[in-house]
């Protein structure tokens, strides 16, 4: 006869059950190694793919390296980094929704693997050749344009000899920077640094990238925990989004740098609800408007912090008004050192008709172009016309926001702000949308619509950066219509696998009930 030992006769004694919470602890922590390593892979191939199909400056050391010149001079090496790449971003944007799946229900413990996962994902990004943009090789030139002592409001980067060779695009020939005096003089630092050496100089630009990064990744989940918002699910929803990092450190973009200092500022404006929290985030959010000027709209919302719980109308008047005058005062000051004045304003407010097709006013726009014109009128003063409204439309909606709304709701009603000059804006770029994730994350997404929304919005972009952004040799048998082609059915393909077919990620797989914030403390 067979002794039954006393552990198999009672399987839910102490030990046993501690056995099997170690078993089911060691199981997950399997699945989320595995989750941080695939999306890692996808990274990687994100780097592969940058190698061919990246841009790169003509004078770039990098071209004389075998590999990078199979991968860009001959037809087959620019076919597998256009498949790659599309299929790296989206892996990535797959790892990215496996995560937040996995560490649900957002424990303490799940701190530690969304850092590991930024960290591990972020990794290959830092020495990518500049995917989904070359704006960064724009600060090259107006770098140089501030080195040579040339005023950059008024003389492009085409003033300076050889610009085209340093990898900026030809639309920056005449152009002003639409950046502030803090970013004109960061860009001239760099150059100084780097002597203008356009690899160098990109990586240095992707090192401030790097630590703006860092500064969203402390200031995100304190903001979260002001709302009553898990910290660690804002941080997923936010930094770990492959849109955020993809922006932020493979493209390098400035509104990494304008990003952190807005929301730090802020942040400390919310915690010191008083006059010394007041001055210091408004000089944090004046230095962001002195990278890019978008962030003004942050600071009526500072000034509510400012002026505090419940204030009357006149205080709230009286703080708006000195909130004001001390940003524009630091911004005259400033302007009296560079020499440059206020030339920032012109360079951001010059009217065009640029826009693109999936912004519902650049939509709108080209349609009321088109009506205009077939009717035998300027067609182009309609387009105008159409985008004047948008731009007054969502000023309105800011005004309306300042005025309207709880205390409490503050962050949310800056964020609906912000998202009204973003949605109605004629043009709508991949890192616009940056802008708006943090402000939204840390104040509340449910694990409704509103996550498939962001689901959405993360894989739409990403399936078009891989298609548009392509530097492509134009002596191939395949030309740039044809890699975009590719790597758009590529990419969608696989965004339309996880939508609909992937039993892990289709429609997100939501769990049946959503978090939900709880009230702000604000």
């Amino acid at each position: 006869m067979r002794i039954t030992s006393r552990t198999e006769r009672h399987p839910t004694l102490p030990g046993t059950g501690r056995e099997a919470t170690a078993h089911r602890d060691a199981a997950t922590s399997a699945s989320l190694t595995r989750t941080v390593v695939m999306g890692t892979l996808g990274s990687l191939m994100l780097l592969f793919g940058s190698l061919g199909v990246g841009w790169l400056a003509s004078v770039s050391s990098l071209r004389r390296i075998p590999l990078i010149m199979w991968m860009r001079f001959e037809t087959v090496g620019v076919v597998v980094s256009v498949v790659v790449l599309a299929l790296g971003a989206m892996l990535l944007v797959r790892q990215w929704l496996r995560l937040g799946q996995k560490l649900r229900p957002w424990g303490p413990e799940s701190a530690r693997w969304v850092l590991i996962a930024i960290a591990a994902w972020a990794a290959p990004m830092l020495v990518s050749i500049p995917l989904f943009s070359r704006d960064v090789y724009s600060y090259i030139g107006q770098g140089r344009v501030m080195a040579n002592g040339l005023n950059p409001y008024e003389s492009g980067v085409s003033t300076i000899d050889n610009f085209f060779q340093l990898g900026a695009d030809q639309l920056w020939a005449e152009s002003p920077p639409p950046y502030g005096p803090v970013f004109l003089w960061l860009e001239q630092l760099v150059v100084l640094v780097t002597g203008a050496d356009p690899d160098a100089s990109v990586l240095l630009f992707r090192a401030m990238c790097v630590v703006s990064v860092i500064a969203c990744m402390w200031v995100i989940p304190r903001l979260a925990r002001l709302h009553g918002v898990n910290p660690r699910r804002a941080l997923w929803l936010s930094v770990a989004n492959p849109l955020f990092l993809t922006n932020f450190v493979v493209a390098a973009h400035n509104d990494a740098i304008m990003l952190a200092l807005a929301l730090i500022g802020t942040y400390v404006a919310a915690v010191h609800r008083n006059w010394k929290g007041g001055l210091a985030g408004t000089t944090l959010v004046t230095l962001s408007v002195a990278i890019k000027p978008i962030t003004l709209i942050f600071l009526p919302f500072v000034g509510l912090l400012w002026a505090g719980r419940g204030a009357s109308w006149p205080r709230r008047f009286a703080i708006w008004a000195l909130t004001l005058a001390y940003s524009v005062a630091l911004l005259a000051l400033m302007g009296f050192v560079n020499g440059f004045g206020f030339g920032w304003v012109s360079a951001v407010s010059t009217p065009g008709t640029v826009y693109i097709w999936y912004a519902p006013i650049g939509l709108l726009g080209l349609f009321a172009q088109l009506v205009g014109s077939s009717w035998g009128f300027n067609g182009s003063a309609w387009m105008d016309a159409v985008h004047t409204a948008g731009t007054v439309l969502s000023a309105a909606v800011v005004v309306v926001l300042m005025f309207v709304g709880r205390d409490a709701k503050l962050f949310r009603r800056l964020a609906w702000a912000l998202a009204a000059f973003v949605l109605l804006a004629p043009i709508i770029q991949a890192w616009y949308v940056v802008w708006l994730i943090p402000l939204f994350a840390i104040s509340g997404i449910r694990d409704d619509w509103q996550v498939d929304v962001l689901f959405f919005v993360t894989a739409f972009f990403m399936v078009y950066a891989v298609a548009d952004q392509l530097d492509v040799f134009p002596y191939l048998d395949l030309n740039l219509f044809a890699a975009r082609v590719i790597s758009a059915l590529v990419a969608l393909t696989y965004g339309i696998y996880l939508w609909l077919l992937d039993p892990a990620t289709r429609r997100v797989a939501r769990p049946p009930r959503g978090e939900r914030a709880t009230s702000p403390v604000l």
